[in-house]
């Protein structure tokens, strides 16, 4: 295996142990009692915040590839995406099991009636087609493009999340601002850099055919 090769693996089994870090936090302040008088609350704030931790992580791999031009980092986006997507699943479990009883009346109440669960709700619901064509054989099935058009998804499920966050707390809203704050920058980093590709594909069009007329000139003038 060439060095290259073993040290984007090494970090990616580094990303990997450190990624489950939170959960075992959890898992053992589950056991040793250290989460405080409400377990249920901390095991849920903290799985939703890994969550839109997560989903801005991976959301950051695309601008800062372009920023540095080390094209390895794309090789963590798939992780970081399948993570926010376990987090979320935690999040969402841990409602439905721990705080609802399963009680599914009472779920589908709360989804209806008020709005932050409303669009956590629909949020998590958007992570799932994600991680369900996270493959390669998923890109081959359904084209590079169409792929590419529903894992745009993530947006805006980052923003359901940011919402959702918001509207959940009732007093300080600084850390979900800060979370608007980076996911703003992103989503903008993104839409610059789709504008210059955009206008470099309309410059090489139009270079083209600037081409195209000279080598006409060129021909009726050797005429």
């Amino acid at each position: 295996m060439p060095t290259g090769a073993r040290v984007i693996r090494s970090l990616k089994v580094g990303v990997f142990i450190a990624a489950l870090g939170p959960v075992a936090y959890l898992a053992y302040g589950v056991v040793a009692h250290t989460l405080g008088a409400n377990p249920v609350d901390a095991v849920t704030d903290e799985t939703g915040t890994w969550t839109l931790r997560f989903l801005t992580l991976t959301l950051l791999i695309t601008p800062l590839r372009r920023w540095t031009g080390w094209n390895p980092l794309i090789r963590f986006r798939r992780m970081l995406g399948l993570f926010a997507f376990f987090y979320g699943t935690l999040h969402f479990l841990t409602y439905l099991v721990l705080d609802q009883f399963f009680a599914f009346d009472d779920i589908v109440a709360d989804i209806v009636k008020r709005p932050f669960i409303t669009v956590g709700f629909t949020a998590f619901v958007l992570m799932i087609p994600l991680a369900l064509t996270s493959t390669a054989g998923s890109i081959r099935r359904l084209g590079g493009k169409r792929w590419n058009l529903l894992h745009k998804l993530i947006y805006l499920s980052a923003i359901g999340g940011v919402v959702h966050y918001l509207w959940l707390v009732k007093s300080d809203i600084s850390r979900p601002a800060r979370y608007g704050v980076a996911v703003g920058i992103l989503l903008a980093a993104r839409l610059w850099f789709a504008y210059n590709a955009r206008h470099e594909d309309s410059s090489r069009v139009a270079a083209a055919a600037r081409r195209r007329v000279a080598d006409a000139s060129a021909t009726i003038d050797r005429g």
